[in-house]
């Protein structure tokens, strides 16, 4: 589990670091629960049956259990990349699609593998696949992503950060 207090004192990881197929840190988080679907329904009210009464989402709509939110998962992969990027680097794109499911009992692991990198404007920007695969390996949620890393002895990255022109 990533604490407050890890990410605080994480090592900076530098645009020097990183070389395509490098395979980053993954996250690890699970197995949910029912608890935490129903928190992020609270949360965002989202108050679809699926997502918190069993019962409906089995017997009603034929699902195999409640549903984990697609808002959910579209709070994690970019929580995930920003961590990465902690404490001077920048998150600065993500795209990705849904999938499969999550359900109750799923342990999700967000990934991410380098594809490219190019340095701009005194900028380190990398290239990243990623996703969002289950225990039994279906990905759940492919995607790609940019990230900006600081430079060893390089300028810092603004913030807020904008993008240099091209």
């Amino acid at each position: 589990m990533v604490t407050a207090d890890a990410l605080r004192n994480k090592e900076q990881l530098y645009y020097d670091d990183v070389k395509e197929g490098l395979a980053l840190p993954p996250l690890v988080i699970g197995p949910m629960t029912p608890t935490h679907v129903f928190r992020w329904s609270s949360a965002i009210e989202n108050w679809h049956r699926i997502h918190y009464d069993q019962s409906f989402a089995i017997y009603h709509d034929g699902l195999p259990n409640i549903l984990i939110q697609g808002s959910w998962k579209q709070s994690i992969l970019p929580r995930y990349l920003k961590d990465l990027c902690l404490p001077d680097g920048w998150m600065w794109k993500v795209s990705f699609q849904h999938r499969a499911m999550i359900v109750p009992g799923d342990t999700i692991t967000c990934w991410a593998t380098v594809t490219h990198k190019t340095e701009r404007d005194g900028l380190g920007f990398v290239d990243l696949e990623v996703g969002m695969r289950l225990q039994n390996d279906v990905e759940s949620c492919p995607g790609a992503a940019t990230i900006v890393l600081p430079i060893r002895g390089g300028r810092p990255i603004p913030y807020p950060f904008v993008p240099p022109k091209d």
